[in-house]
């Protein structure tokens, strides 16, 4: 085998993986971004309509189309310039192989418990409260404007940021790792018209954050005191402080642990 031979073999395999990952990516972003699917609908049935043309001979519609389809890239590129630099923008964001810190045992521990304690207090005494938990998926935008914290993560430090006379209240915080990095974060708001319209500012603003990141969104509600989760674009709203404490842990445990213990349930169910 020549040094050409394996160079050539090489690049093609260099051509199938980048090109895998631009569809991985692609199918990801749709499943998870609202705005992506609508988009993506209007082009299907574009395109749906202008086989049917072709196949019925339908001219005029045909001609439209055509027009359509020539202009609308650049129509696409204008109308939706938001949409489209925000998935550009989490490209970047996004790592290859992960960026978050994998958190040990009793770190991941110490998290939910913290967490838990201060959710419990503010849920019964209806102080409203956003918390974002970083994954692969940097929150740098959010954080740069935001105003700095750099604490461990404790209760007390929580409940003190959401407390009403905090000046930090209305934003968001952002905890990567073990720390509570800052607070004060607005978050882009959820455009889903299926989200009912009982719900407010602090849960639009977590499904939307959940919407375009693969962040663990906590909320609060202020005017009811309920609790929930936005996560990969679901919102899991009015849990109970147990589903809650549950879903918080299984999300912040690494997928093979999960696999791993499942495995060991079914070994002893048998």
């Amino acid at each position: 085998m020549t040094l050409s031979s394996v160079w050539s073999i090489i690049t093609k395999i260099l051509d199938v993986c980048i090109l895998w990952y631009i569809v991985y990516f692609l199918l990801k972003n749709l499943k998870n971004n609202i705005k992506m699917v609508l988009i993506f609908k209007g082009v299907l049935f574009i395109v749906v309509i202008k086989i049917l043309s072709s196949l019925l001979n339908l001219y005029a519609v045909g001609l439209i189309l055509e027009y359509i389809i020539m202009w609308g890239p650049l129509a696409i590129i204008i109308i939706f310039q938001p949409e489209i630099r925000t998935v550009l923008e989490q490209l970047g964001r996004s790592q290859l192989l992960g960026r978050h810190k994998v958190l040990t045992s009793d770190e991941r521990e110490k998290l939910v418990t913290e967490v838990m304690e201060a959710v419990d207090y503010l849920r019964k005494n209806k102080f409203g409260a956003l918390i974002a938990i970083e994954r692969d998926v940097s929150l740098q935008e959010y954080i740069s404007p935001a105003t700095k914290i750099y604490a461990d993560v404790s209760s007390q430090i929580i409940e003190s940021l959401f407390y009403p006379n905090s000046a930090l209240h209305d934003g968001g915080v952002i905890i990567q790792g073990t720390k509570v990095t800052c607070a004060g974060c607005v978050f882009r708001t959820s455009m889903d018209n299926k989200l009912s319209k009982s719900l407010g500012t602090r849960h639009r603003a977590g499904l939307g954050l959940a919407e375009e990141s693969d962040a663990i969104v906590l909320i609060v509600s202020e005017e009811t005191g309920r609790i929930s989760i936005a996560i990969n674009s679901t919102l899991n709203y009015n849990l109970t402080p147990e589903e809650f404490k549950k879903m918080l842990y299984n999300e912040l445990s690494p997928k093979t642990e999960i696999f791993y213990a499942a495995d060991e349930r079914g070994e002893k169910d048998e």
